[in-house]
């Protein structure tokens, strides 16, 4: 029987920050959060502050803020239309492979579960890139399943560069990375990088994650330091609301793009919100107690807390809470989406499975629509390069 590999513990080839606290300083600030010792005049006062620090994130985030929620979000739409305006941006995720190394039990993706694997070549590609930008979008994501070996660091940079053809903004979701990886995808056309911590617990992490990389907590947790050290102009930071409890992680969550933000103040920090969702194989799975009203709840405290910020609303969730949610404390929104392989022609590409089901299918044409009669402005990129 082989040993279990320590969680907590590199792997020769990854890269340590061992002059960053950041981790210990969140990991030990989340160990401190007790939230059932907030009440409601603590969120009365944190209601009250005009610029609110963790302490008021903390009270935000506890059940005695349930209450509020009404003035919470009229606060979070205050300041959302303060620093963002009318504007929602909007973009897709292109998935080019879902081949993955890593062993996570509640993702479609992992590498025991039983299903269609595909990669696509870089003339795949890029006419899944020219069939997105036909519909106007400007913006794309690029995810990939975590196997170097089917998706290494090249292959990546490629596909950045056949993005920057067809699109002003691109951002990268792929597994972690060391600085220079991150230098050279930035060279490559990449702007931003997104990484779901998952769970800030690290013990509940380990019971979560059983092979692979992505097994190694410490060092997906400082990607996004890495991915600002290398270059990028842009990190967004998630917990998967539902692993574990949801408090507490979205706390972890707010505090590391908090302590990231008063380290690199030249960073562009931004929130992804997603809650659990079903798998191919596993319909069962769902976020348990983190329901639409807790979702907003967390989204409004991050808005409060962190109101430059930006802030993504996934297709995990239904139209009708996303459309509630755009404006309010959310300033990007996904359209047109698929978590599949080869998902946006017609031709002969690979066709491989879903990372995860999706809530809402609308294509741009409708989410463009659908943001108007919000009386909000459809943005198709919010920044210029001179």
């Amino acid at each position: 029987m082989k040993p279990k590999i320590d969680h907590m513990e590199y792997w020769p080839e990854m890269e340590a920050l061992e002059d960053s606290r950041v981790m210990e300083e969140v990991l030990q600030a989340m160990e401190n959060y007790d939230y059932h010792r907030y009440t409601a005049a603590d969120v009365n006062r944190a209601l009250g502050k005009e610029n609110r620090g963790p302490e008021e994130f903390k009270a935000l985030l506890s059940p005695a803020a349930a209450p509020f929620l009404e003035e919470m979000a009229q606060l979070a739409q205050h300041e959302t239309h303060k620093h963002f305006g009318n504007s929602i941006c909007l973009f897709t995720p292109l998935y080019i492979s879902n081949y993955c190394e890593n062993y996570c039990i509640y993702c479609g993706f992992n590498c025991h579960n039983q299903i269609k694997r595909a990669r696509l070549d870089e003339a795949q590609i890029e006419k899944e890139m020219q069939a997105i930008a036909a519909t106007g979008l400007e913006e794309i994501l690029i995810l990939t399943g975590e196997s170097r070996a089917k998706s290494d660091v090249p292959y990546i940079g490629q596909a950045c560069r056949i993005a920057r053809n067809y699109f002003k903004m691109v951002g990268i979701e792929v597994y972690p990375m060391n600085s220079e990886d991150y230098t050279y995808l930035h060279q490559c056309g990449a702007d931003y990088v997104t990484v779901f911590q998952e769970t800030y617990n690290s013990d509940k992490y380990e019971t979560l994650h059983l092979a692979g990389h992505k097994r190694v907590f410490p060092y997906r947790f400082n990607a996004q330091e890495r991915a600002l050290r290398g270059g990028m102009r842009g990190v967004a930071f998630a917990a998967l609301l539902g692993l574990d409890d949801f408090r507490k992680d979205a706390f972890a969550t707010g505090m590391h793009a908090y302590a990231l933000q008063r380290k690199y103040p030249h960073a562009e920090i931004s929130f992804s919100c997603p809650r659990l969702r079903p798998i191919v194989n596993h319909a069962d799975i769902n976020p348990k107690d983190v329901h639409e009203k807790e979702l907003l709840q967390v989204m409004c405290a991050y808005r409060l807390f962190m109101p430059f910020a930006g802030m993504t609303i996934s297709t995990r969730e239904r139209s009708g809470f996303r459309d509630h949610v755009i404006g309010l404390a959310a300033t990007k929104i996904s359209a047109g989406v698929s978590t599949g392989i080869g998902s946006h022609t017609e031709d002969d590409a690979p066709r491989g499975d879903d990372q995860f089901e999706i809530a809402d299918g609308r294509n741009v044409e409708d989410m463009v629509r659908a943001i108007k009669e919000r009386g909000l402005q459809p943005v198709m990129n919010d920044y210029v390069y001179v």
